[in-house]
């Protein structure tokens, strides 16, 4: 490995750099977007119990907020839920806003270091190339092992740029497409909540 740095020349240590950055971010995501900790299960149902048996007060709410991201957000629509649907919902989806923001934490990051990795592997491969060319007007083409060092690194950091790239673009992927899923499911539990809270009001109207 100490080989390969020494031959990829500085910009190895740049997408080494990127590389650690990548993994970093991509072990926290995968403990952070956990389904059963963003929505936990059967939350819905127990708040619903504990607002019909009329155990919802401000230190419940409160409880509420801070278990967990789906808690977070019924507890922004419950607390306005007397000032009608409208106000509700909106209160809902500011709270999804915020809680959304923080579910994509770092996916630029992980989404740039895509990006740019084969861009830094591309940049080795020139500035082995220009080494190349300027033993070849110094020496010619008479030294075989001074050409082979500029090839070498020009080669060493595209496949090494490639190899940071593919795994980070992959993962950003996944997560894009797994806090997609997760969002179509807190918006599912917010809609029964909204729906529920309103039809019962509907109905103690009408009584």
């Amino acid at each position: 490995m100490l080989e390969l740095v020494t031959a990829g020349g500085w910009l190895m240590l740049v997408i080494i750099a990127c590389s650690v950055a990548a993994i970093a971010i991509c072990i926290e995501r995968f403990f952070t977007l956990n389904r059963r900790r963003i929505a936990p299960p059967h939350l819905l149902a127990t708040v619903w119990k504990q607002l019909k048996a009329g155990e919802l007060d401000a230190k419940a709410l409160r409880t509420l907020r801070d278990s967990s991201p789906l808690g977070r957000i019924l507890a922004a629509g419950l607390g306005n839920a007397h000032h009608g649907r409208d106000v509700m919902k909106e209160s809902i989806e500011e709270a999804a806003g915020h809680v959304v923001h923080d579910l994509e934490r770092y996916l630029n990051t992980l989404g740039t270091i895509a990006a740019i990795a084969p861009l830094l592997g591309l940049l080795g491969t020139v500035v082995g190339m220009i080494k190349v060319f300027a033993e070849i007007m110094t020496q010619g083409t008479g030294n075989a092992s001074a050409l082979a060092g500029g090839i070498s690194e020009a080669l060493i950091t595209t496949a090494e740029g490639l190899c940071v790239a593919i795994p980070a673009l992959t993962l950003h992927r996944y997560f894009v497409g797994r806090i997609d899923s997760i969002v179509v499911e807190l918006e599912q539990q917010t809609i029964k909540l909204v729906d529920a809270v309103h039809a019962q009001e509907s109905r103690s109207k009408d009584a």
